[in-house]
């Protein structure tokens, strides 16, 4: 089964940060959060009067920083994931 978000959502899947050194040292203390994700799927585009849609920047797969408090949580197929509109996306890294 698979989603089809909408006009200029996207769907993102956040990245938790490494609590742990590359030596395997484990960090105490790192409660930093993190604002990165990976794109999962994209909708259609930004919906415009009498004409085509505007497509969107983002592309599945894409790395990005995103605004937290403009998500929206789902549960799909076991996962929760975030819908967010394109626009409160930030950065593609």
């Amino acid at each position: 089964m698979s989603m089809q978000v909408l006009h200029d959502r996207v769907l993102i899947r956040k990245i938790e940060p490494e609590n742990m050194t590359a030596g395997g040292i484990v960090l105490a203390g790192t409660t930093e959060p993190s604002f990165e994700a990976t794109v999962v799927a994209v909708g259609t585009g930004k919906p415009v009067k009498d004409g085509q849609p505007i497509p969107l920047t983002v592309q599945v797969d894409d790395r990005v920083i995103y605004n937290p408090k403009a998500t929206i949580t789902v549960n799909f197929g076991g996962e929760n994931l975030l819908v967010i509109k394109e626009e409160e996306i930030f950065a593609i890294l």
